[in-house]
């Protein structure tokens, strides 16, 4: 069976306010993520589907794009409109691209 291509963007091409939800473990969002994304690990997606905006487009990121990939696909199946962020925070990080860290200690990608 035909599935068709997951809609994804880069880093770059992410529009200014964007709705932005990171699907990485707790200790890798700790570590290192993006100031206005919204924690949701992908382990309780499912769980937590009415916490996904389905009135306008979510972008997911993950550490490199596979997790993010995965939410893409059944959040695109259970009718929301959501964006892989291609290359994930490494794509983030490498573009210079604001990070905080939960300990207020120095942000990395987990």
């Amino acid at each position: 069976m035909f599935q068709s291509p997951t809609p994804a963007v880069d880093v770059a091409g992410l529009p200014a306010g964007a709705y932005l939800i990171d699907v990485r473990e707790s200790d890798e969002w700790q570590a290192g993520h993006a100031p206005e994304a919204v924690h949701l690990p992908l382990s309780e997606l499912v769980g937590r589907m009415e916490e996904v905006p389905a009135d306008r487009d979510v972008y997911v990121i993950c550490k490199v794009g596979g997790r993010s990939e995965q939410a893409v696909r059944y959040l695109n199946q259970s009718g929301r409109t959501t964006v892989n962020v291609s290359g994930g925070m490494l794509a983030w990080y490498a573009a210079g691209k604001p990070m905080v860290s939960e300990s207020g200690g120095q942000p990395f990608v987990a």
